[in-house]
């Protein structure tokens, strides 16, 4: 499942079970990036409801504080599995928390691919030539339940209709369009090897062998 996707070649630390506690592990990460002087950057995902967790506010007090070049973009879908943020949160601006550490932060419409782009160049600049971190808030929706097993009975289907209409893809597939960069023939093509693409790593899982009962307990410490 997501949680064991990690990829050290590619630099790709893994999914964490623990809610936000990928938040810490990254944080170190990128204190490790700046005693190397490796000029290396971290960009940490989570969701708005790992921000209600401790390790959220302790490591970007630790990020502002020591100057770490590192990103911490907070997808808010604005629902924690079947909680909405209203419930959750007393305030529902991510990004202004930052200003309590003085961090640089900023609020980007998630469903517009262009806005994230530039906002994340932004951060990028900032953490490679001033070793300065930054809090990005993208705003999204999720379309479909948290799991297989999620009816989603908590939200109304004309909300979710409502975001639909903003679908990211359709939105950027769209203004590509509109430049006369991309035709529906080209996004077609895209489609398809996207489709392709999965099935065949869908069949690469299903045919690859179980690990050996001799590797049951490699690298189990504790």
């Amino acid at each position: 499942g997501s949680m064991h996707m990690f990829s050290k070649e590619h630099e790709f630390y893994g999914g964490h079970g623990i809610v936000g506690g990928q938040i810490g592990v990254g944080t170190g990460m990128a204190y490790a990036s700046k005693y190397r002087n490796s000029g290396q950057v971290v960009v940490c995902f989570f969701g708005e409801a790992a921000v209600n967790q401790g390790i959220f506010h302790e490591s970007l007090n630790m990020a502002q504080l020591w100057g770490l070049p590192i990103i911490y973009v907070c997808e808010n879908n604005q629902y924690g599995m079947g909680t909405s943020q209203e419930r959750a949160m007393s305030t529902q601006n991510v990004a202004k928390k930052a200003e309590s550490y003085e961090m640089a932060n900023e609020f980007v419409d998630g469903m517009d691919v262009m806005a994230v782009r530039d906002a994340m160049l932004r951060a990028i600049d900032r953490a490679r030539n001033e070793s300065q971190p930054t809090l990005l808030e993208v705003r999204s929706y999720r379309f479909m339940g948290h799991s297989m097993s999620d009816p989603g009975n908590y939200r109304t289907r004309d909300e979710i209709a409502k975001y639909q209409e903003r679908d990211p893809i359709s939105l950027f597939k769209d203004s590509l369009k509109v430049a006369k960069v991309l035709t529906d023939k080209d996004f077609d093509a895209i489609e398809k090897e996207a489709a392709a693409s999965t099935e065949r790593a869908v069949k690469f899982a299903d045919e690859s062998p179980f690990p050996s009962e001799s590797q049951l307990l490699t690298d189990v410490y504790a």
